[in-house]
């Protein structure tokens, strides 16, 4: 029955950036159940393949993988080159691609007096290529799919863009000023296109996921040595009123909601799927 919800999507072409990735990757196998036709882009082209095949095997779909830099745009109308001649014009993106990274990441939650001594390996010692590599991995990094995959929607005026912002969007967390930048950026960015494609019947969305554990943020969230919570995974936890750090099919609902008829009257919405952090005053 539920199935039923989203049978417009049958037969869509669906363009799933950073789509080797563990969130990207259940996204796509998701949609593939629903007949999708999924084009899996990412930087890894063998790694896009392989996605591409488990997702044929596991849902006898249609899927492939293309090698892909989303920060690079003469590689992305390369993509679609391939992605147009195969699957046909594109019908939704999801732009998945992105990530955090130690090196963009300030040593402590504070600067203290006792820090002057020491200011190099504070914020203000920051590797700033570390720091643009995480911004443009985040905000280019949707910007540039979208200027690129986006024009086979306006010239049939019809398609959805489905961006993935952060908690850190609205409320920015310490120590990652680079991932909450990139991310509050992205919601700005999706409120200002819903808006300039509105006329053309493209919808511009975003999904705002709480506190999943991946490969990006597991140096902040867990103790290597033992896989216990850090304390600042523990503070996050007594922040989330469902009490559990989210997976990615936890975001799937949402996904579904938005790259289906269901929200044909939504656009510049930027959702929460956070277990209640972003409700939650702490008292």
């Amino acid at each position: 029955m539920i199935s039923q919800w989203f049978d417009d999507l049958s037969g869509k072409n669906a363009v799933i950036t950073g789509g080797a990735g563990v969130i990207a990757g259940e996204m796509a196998l998701c949609l593939a159940r629903h007949g999708v036709k999924v084009s899996i882009l990412d930087l890894r082209a063998d790694l896009a393949e392989k996605k591409a095949r488990d997702i044929v095997a596991a849902t006898g779909g249609t899927a492939i993988g293309i090698g892909g830099s989303v920060l690079d745009k003469k590689s992305l109308a390369d993509a679609k080159t391939k992605i147009n001649n195969v699957m046909g014009p594109v019908d939704i993106l999801i732009n998945a691609a992105g990530g955090n990274s130690p090196k963009a990441t300030a040593s402590q939650e504070f600067f203290q007096d006792a820090d002057l001594e020491h200011i190099e390996s504070t914020f203000f010692g920051l590797d700033t290529d570390a720091f643009r590599s995480v911004f443009d991995l985040n905000f280019m990094g949707t910007l540039l799919p979208t200027m690129v995959f986006a024009v086979d929607m306006v010239q049939r005026k019809q398609g959805v863009v489905l961006n993935i912002s952060s908690m850190n969007s609205f409320r920015p967390l310490t120590r990652i000023p680079a991932y909450s930048a990139a991310k509050a950026s992205i919601n700005n960015f999706t409120a200002w296109l819903a808006v300039h494609l509105s006329k053309q019947n493209v919808r511009v969305n975003a999904i705002a996921p709480g506190f999943l554990l991946t490969d990006q943020n597991r140096f902040l969230l867990t103790d290597p040595a033992t896989g216990s919570l850090t304390a600042r995974g523990t503070r996050i936890m007594a922040a989330t009123p469902m009490g559990r750090f989210g997976t990615p099919e936890d975001l799937l609902g949402a996904m579904l909601y938005f790259v289906s008829a269901m929200s044909r009257f939504v656009t510049g919405m930027v959702m929460p799927v956070d277990g209640g952090f972003n409700a939650f005053s702490g008292v």
